[in-house]
């Protein structure tokens, strides 16, 4: 049934229903790996039963640390599967905020990517009390490391096959336990004006922002996606692994950080999501290249790039494009357009997402201009990560897209943007005081932002409420907005 169906009971229906079909590769030295939905189900069954043979319980915090890893997202859902709560932390965070965040949410388990990752942990293991246990995924360099509280990750799995032979049907009854509106995840805030703070996100929280997404956009069991951003932020979790278990399609773990760019043209992902500083690195690369190219090609792609913006324009503003503009815009997708997808890795994609901060009116036309269905998305981490997104047809620069379906936004004194919707938090973990400051009576959330709803019906944020002052005669007055005006102005 659809209202009992937490993250673990897709993965059973995923083995089920999808069996042989991809579900996560990663790529090592150059290659590709694939492992099918078969597969995902079975290490991370594995992974389950070698954790509870090893004492661990439900209700227990597992953290993982490291680069986009299908094991690492494995360990993930393995601790969801138990009845226990993920608690992802920033691979480059500093010792201090590590400490903090490992203590506060009381992790009895760390899943590390590599050597480098488990020398970090050692370095901190006298000041972490409730570590029990540290699992490493990548074994070199760690055959000199002995201790009893140190494990691979392979060895977590064998112990995992012998205790799944003794006590037969255990992993499915713990899943069989899981109800929607038990703890799934902790999502620690960036903790830029004090410490970071722990939003408690249920399976309930988690799937119904699933749902609401899935309604919003064109989402497909054949799509391909690039897991490349933190599994610490919320929009990974999000993306890949909620939107991942519920629909079925593939995500795709590059071979490094450094490896990214080319791993996305390689691999020419469905769908994209990039912060404004990766829109404006393709574009200065795009500009690059053409700045040093032959006359005649130099000239070729500003005649066509100035065509293109020439008919967003038009587009935004509702006017009809001339017959020969679009006469110019059908040699541009054979001369420049389509060759400029393909060179970033957008070549397939029918949607991508910008959202974080504010993107350049230019750098959002350049990419709209150029065939990229380029949207802004707007969301938190107590929202679960997704508040309102734009639709394919209204895409433009200076608004956050319209509210997702179930999702009510109202805007409050200050102009702070109030959401109530199935992706509010529980609430911060072990922090009462901090919870009802930003969940009032009647259930909305203060986002914090202040924005307006412009005739359309799409929210527009134009600075952090606690900024926004008054002229004299009363009209708000938000320095970010004007500070982005004069910033992305030539």
């Amino acid at each position: 049934m659809p209202d009992t169906m937490t993250l673990p009971r897709y993965l059973l229906r995923n083995a089920q229903q999808h069996a042989d079909r991809p579900a996560i590769r990663e790529k090592d030295r150059g290659i590709w790996q694939t492992y099918t939905w078969r597969a995902y189900h079975a290490h991370v069954r594995d992974i389950a039963l070698g954790l509870a043979a090893l004492g661990f319980a439900r209700g227990d915090k597992l953290s993982v640390i490291g680069d986009n890893r299908p094991r690492l997202y494995w360990s993930q859902v393995a601790a969801m599967c138990l009845g226990g709560v993920s608690v992802p932390v920033y691979q480059d965070a500093i010792a201090q905020e590590l400490v903090y965040v490992l203590n506060h949410a009381e992790v009895a388990v760390i899943v590390a990517e590599d050597q480098e990752q488990v020398d970090k942990i050692l370095g901190l293991k006298d000041q972490l009390p409730a570590l029990r246990l540290l699992v490493y995924e990548d074994p070199r360099g760690m055959s000199q490391y002995t201790f009893p509280w140190l494990r691979p990750l392979d060895e977590v799995e064998e112990l995992g096959r012998r205790f799944g032979a003794e006590h037969p049907g255990h992993f499915e009854a713990e899943v069989d336990k899981g109800r929607l509106e038990e703890l799934a995840l902790i999502a620690y805030t960036s903790g830029t004006t004090g410490n970071p703070k722990g939003a408690m996100l249920t399976h309930a929280n988690m799937v119904g922002t699933g749902h609401t997404l899935i309604k919003s956009e064109d989402i497909r069991l054949e799509d391909n996606w690039l897991a490349y951003l933190p599994m610490a932020w919320v929009g990974d979790s999000l993306y890949t692994l909620v939107i991942n278990l519920m629909v079925g399609f593939a995500v795709n773990c590059p071979e490094s950080p450094e490896t990214v760019q080319r791993d996305l043209r390689e691999l020419g992902p469905t769908s994209v999501l990039a912060p404004p500083r990766i829109w404006e690195n393709m574009l200065t690369s795009v500009q690059v290249r053409a700045a040093d190219a032959p006359g005649l090609k130099r000239w070729v792609f500003a005649s066509f790039r100035a065509a293109a913006e020439r008919a967003e324009i038009l587009e935004g503003e509702g006017k009809p494009v001339p017959a020969g503009l679009r006469l110019a815009l059908k040699l541009g997708e054979f001369f420049v357009y389509g060759p400029v997808r393909d060179q970033l890795g957008l070549g397939r994609a029918r949607w991508a997402y910008t959202g974080g901060a504010p993107l350049g009116p230019d750098t959002f036309r350049f990419f709209r201009a150029f065939g990229v269905n380029l949207k802004q998305v707007y969301g938190s981490t107590e929202s679960t990560g997704l508040v309102s997104l734009q639709p394919d047809a209204e895409a433009n620069p200076t608004t956050a897209g319209r509210p997702c379906p179930g999702i009510e936004i109202r805007i409050g004194e200050r102009g702070e943007v109030l959401v109530k919707s199935p992706g509010i938090f529980k609430g911060y973990f072990k922090n009462d005081e901090a919870t009802r400051e930003v969940i009032d009576a009647e259930g909305w959330f203060h986002t914090g932002d202040a924005g307006f709803v412009d005739p359309r019906g799409h929210l527009v944020i134009i600075d952090r409420a606690k900024d926004v002052g008054a002229l004299r005669d009363g009209t708000a007055f938000a320095p970010q907005f004007i500070e982005n005006k004069l910033k992305f102005s030539p």
